[in-house]
């Protein structure tokens, strides 16, 4: 008869139950869910694999805010926290068990896109003996995690093990809330199981970002106080008949003024950090751009009267407010009524991806992106065409006046006009091929110099005109027509 020794040995049961688990791949977060909410008891249930909180929904339940259960090894601060809704508890059952579970091995959950990777921490909603979908208000479930390079991109997905067999991440019923660069909420509609997922962006760059931005402040402090200048002596030069050519130019300098405020401003208000703030920042930044895109349109309407009408048209000063102040309030109006238009947007330069440069602005989702090529780019493209048209219409009713044969006065007629009618804003669209970063920094400078350039013209404009003994408001359309209106009483 042949011996058997028995050595009474013993197993870790639950290490076993987790180890079968995780060999199942798509079904072993099925499998401890279900042993979970089979055990018969509330409150903590620890496996080596996962640790779940077990909760009864009875009658009355107003909803409750849990953070879950973790291993001693994990920061306190980067435990997961979840919000459950009232709606969960179904009127129909007196009682309704739901488990929360987060699962310490994502092994559980290997698969998904290739190009993409879950944070560690993995959470699984359920409710007993039904199906959760289409939630009136959202279940929260509150990711910590350190912080990401800026070239990285975070999203809350889910996977439902009912109805895919393989492991299949979707965003589907859940809005991804970045709260700050450390911690990410995530708002879904229905139970299964949630995380986050990270994915290295090819995002666009900017090389020089920082030179770029230095250029630009600098010049936009010198234009703010060239502004200030221009607009006192333009005040001072608001009478006869001229009184609304000088309108015109005001509005222009106000308009400018505050566009080169608000940028400078931007930067500062997004590193604040307060979204509110950073909304109106944006709001006023938008308007103030859109407000010196129509008044430079203004000027181009405007001019067209004096050439062609020499004069006589009497215009309402209301009109052009309206079309230069009151159409950018609207749209700007129109915009924050939508909603999710303005916020902090981030810059990043090529030099040093994990520190962009932050501005308050339209924010990169897809409405704002579509506000802006329709509203932005279509009213710069009007202004730049329509500026080019009436620059060409100028320089050829004067080009055969004694004066224009005198390169300086030629020179400085072109520049200004360019300038005031925004033609140097089409730098722009040719921001594009091997030129792209000396467009770019032309752009940039010329730009940001506006003010100094209109207000350096004014002044040698004024220097002329007390030459020649002759009056004028000053500006530079104002000059031209001069040129003209000589010419149309000679013939």
């Amino acid at each position: 008869m042949e011996k058997y020794t028995f050595e009474g040995q013993s197993i870790n049961c639950k290490k076993k139950f987790c180890d079968e688990a995780i060999s199942q791949t798509s079904r072993g977060a099925n499998m401890i869910e279900n042993v979970v909410m089979k055990s018969n008891t509330t409150g903590r249930v620890d496996l080596p694999c996962a640790q779940s909180t077990v909760i009864e929904m009875e009658e009355g339940f107003t909803g409750r805010y849990l953070t879950l259960p973790a291993s001693q090894t994990k920061a306190p601060n980067m435990i997961p926290s979840v919000y459950l809704p009232s709606c969960l508890k179904s009127a129909s059952k007196r009682k309704s068990k739901v488990v929360c579970t987060y699962y310490k091995d994502k092994n559980l959950f290997q698969g998904g896109p290739s190009d993409s990777s879950l944070l560690d921490d993995v959470v699984g909603l359920s409710v007993e003996n039904e199906i959760i979908e289409n939630l009136p208000e959202p279940v929260k479930i509150t990711f910590h995690h350190l912080p990401f390079p800026a070239n990285w991109s975070r999203k809350c997905v889910s996977w439902d093990t009912r109805k895919d067999n393989e492991v299949k991440w979707r965003g589907d019923g859940c809005e991804t809330v970045n709260i700050n660069e450390r911690e990410t909420e995530c708002h879904c509609n229905h139970l299964t199981y949630f995380a986050i997922l990270v994915q290295v962006e090819q995002k666009a760059t900017v090389r020089h970002l920082e030179a770029l931005t230095f250029i630009t402040a600098v010049g936009c402090a010198v234009s703010l106080v060239s502004c200030l200048v221009l607009f006192y002596w333009l005040c001072k030069r608001r009478i006869g008949k001229k009184n609304q050519t000088s309108l015109v130019h005001r509005g222009l300098v106000v308009a400018i003024f505050l566009l080169c405020l608000f940028f400078i401003l931007t930067g500062t208000v997004a590193n604040v950090e307060n979204k509110t703030a950073c909304k109106i920042t944006g709001s006023l930044l938008h308007y103030s751009l859109l407000s010196t895109l129509c008044w430079m349109a203004m000027e181009v309407f405007h001019t067209f009267l004096l050439v062609r009408k020499v004069f006589s048209s009497t215009i309402p000063p209301w009109v052009f407010y309206l079309g230069g102040f009151g159409l950018p309030a609207l749209l700007v109006t129109i915009l924050l009524s939508i909603g999710d238009i303005y916020g902090e947007r981030k810059i990043v330069p090529s030099e040093n991806i994990t520190s962009p440069y932050r501005m308050c602005w339209m924010s990169d989702k897809d409405k704002s992106l579509l506000a802006h090529y329709i509203i932005n780019i279509g009213l710069l493209a009007v202004v730049v065409s329509s500026g080019a048209v009436m620059l060409f219409l100028v320089v050829k009713e004067i080009r055969n006046r004694p004066e224009w044969k005198n390169i300086h006065v030629s020179f400085l007629s072109i520049w200004g006009l360019t300038c005031l009618f925004g033609t140097t804003w089409g730098l722009g669209f040719l921001d594009f091929g091997p030129l792209s970063e000396a467009i770019l920094f032309l752009f940039c400078i010329i730009n940001s110099l506006q003010g100094f350039f209109l207000m350096l013209r004014y002044y040698a404009l004024e220097r002329m005109k007390k030459k020649d003994d002759s009056s004028s408001d000053g500006s530079s359309s104002a000059s031209s027509k001069q040129h003209m209106l000589q010419t149309n009483e000679n013939s």
